[in-house]
């Protein structure tokens, strides 16, 4: 295989202004592909608002990416299956900045289960975070974006394109997000709202990756472009999407992924892990 595609820096693209006296409000930013899509954005001059529900880990992320951009950022603890906790974070961006302009809806939950073992209350949980997430981050926050003519991102998967094991639950709930998107396209566009879906592949060192994949495997053989995605691949992605340059584009889903999806074959050996669980169980969650 040839050389590994390069990882590429959006500020060789993008001037470092280019969303100077903007407002992002994220869902899931205190860490993960979502701190980087912040951290990424605000290198660009936006202010931005972080929302989730570990207090003081937002508080610590919202003062790294503070200090790092010069740019101004600030922690709101919500859990966005309750839309009263998200409208109220909503409000402290609105007193705090006076508007919002771009929103990422990345607020997420993921395990690796069986449909055999998967109880009601899992899947709920499931789609309850990712997918009535996004509704109620939606919903809280579109008079705001209207009045900019702002965009969203929802961060979604591949994980739906085919069946895959153990991802019931996730495969629902991220099918939802990509028509969710789809309609808000669609019923918004005429306001100047724009509404899109980046869908990542594999990325490493992330929380994802580290739960639902057997330990030491690496999918870089697996991935057209040669090399596990970073963080900093969805957070160019969103710099696009959000920015000018993507004006004429709304109700897409970009796929992120190296082409992985394309030739995709299982982390975990098929069927075998799921005729015989006990070969995964330190992967699969248990009493669902």
């Amino acid at each position: 295989m040839s050389s590994p595609a390069p990882s590429p820096d959006s500020r060789a693209t993008f001037r470092p202004d280019v969303f100077k006296g903007k407002v992002l409000f994220c869902t899931g930013g205190r860490s993960g592909i979502c701190y980087s899509i912040v951290e990424t954005m605000m290198s660009h001059g936006v202010d931005a608002i972080i929302v989730g529900r570990d207090a003081k880990g937002l508080e610590e992320s919202a003062d790294r990416l503070a200090k790092k951009s010069g740019q101004k950022c600030i922690p709101a603890s919500a859990d966005v299956r309750d839309p009263d906790q998200v409208k109220k974070a909503v409000d402290l961006a609105q007193k705090t900045f006076g508007r919002i302009d771009f929103v990422i809806c990345g607020a997420a939950g993921n395990f690796l289960a069986p449909i055999s073992s998967l109880s009601e209350r899992a899947f709920r949980t499931v789609v309850e975070i990712d997918l009535l997430g996004t509704y109620h981050t939606i919903k809280a926050t579109l008079p705001l974006v209207r009045a900019s003519k702002g965009a969203y991102v929802h961060i979604s998967a591949t994980l739906h394109y085919r069946g895959l094991p153990y991802q019931a639950h996730v495969s629902a709930a991220k099918a939802g997000v990509d028509a969710l998107s789809g309609v808000l396209a669609v019923e918004e566009g005429p306001r100047g709202v724009r509404s899109n879906v980046i869908a990542p592949g594999p990325i490493g060192g992330t929380v994802g990756m580290d739960k639902l994949t057997p330990k030491g495997w690496k999918p870089e053989g697996d991935v057209p472009l040669g090399r596990m995605g970073e963080t900093l691949d969805i957070a160019n992605a969103a710099v696009f999407l959000f920015s000018p340059a993507a004006a004429w584009i709304t109700g897409t889903v970009t796929v992120v992924d190296g082409g992985e999806h394309h030739i995709r074959q299982m982390s975990l050996p098929y069927p075998q892990s799921l005729l015989d669980p006990e070969s995964v169980k330190s992967l699969i969650k248990p009493k669902l």
